[in-house]
């Protein structure tokens, strides 16, 4: 079985969460999906698990960050092209985040992200072919 990573992350409202994570283009698998929780597909072995906070709280002793005041991770996903990564920024904006920074190129790298309603950070990267080839 290949490794999976699932980084999970405290919401407020979790219908307002997969609504905002929808219209990014995000799907879920209702088999990990109820009042509590929810699992965002993001690739073929990554996934968000959105869990309302009260939820969240019953898997650590240590107090749940407030995303809005405090960066508790940053989370970087690659995307195929530069115009992808602009479309992405774009529907969150829409769907009522906000991006906290302006966009970086540095040449053979792209970078933007968005804040998400809850103040999640979310990176988006791309990378020209040849700056990951081992060549």
């Amino acid at each position: 079985m290949a490794t999976q990573i699932f980084v999970n992350l405290p919401v407020k409202d979790l219908n307002r969460s997969v609504e905002f994570f929808t219209k990014l283009g995000f799907t879920f698998n209702p088999k990990f999906t109820d009042e509590n929780a929810t699992c965002m597909i993001v690739g073929e072995n990554i996934f968000v698990m959105l869990l309302v906070e009260r939820f969240f709280k019953t898997f650590t002793a240590k107090d749940v960050c407030d995303a809005t005041k405090s960066t508790e991770v940053l989370v970087c996903i690659s995307a195929g092209s530069r115009e992808r990564i602009n479309e992405m920024v774009s529907k969150a904006v829409a769907a009522g985040g906000t991006t906290p920074n302006q966009s970086k190129d540095y040449g053979f790298m792209y970078q933007h992200g968005f804040q998400d309603l809850d103040g999640h950070l979310g990176e988006l990267v791309y990378m020209e072919p040849s700056a990951t080839s081992k060549e």
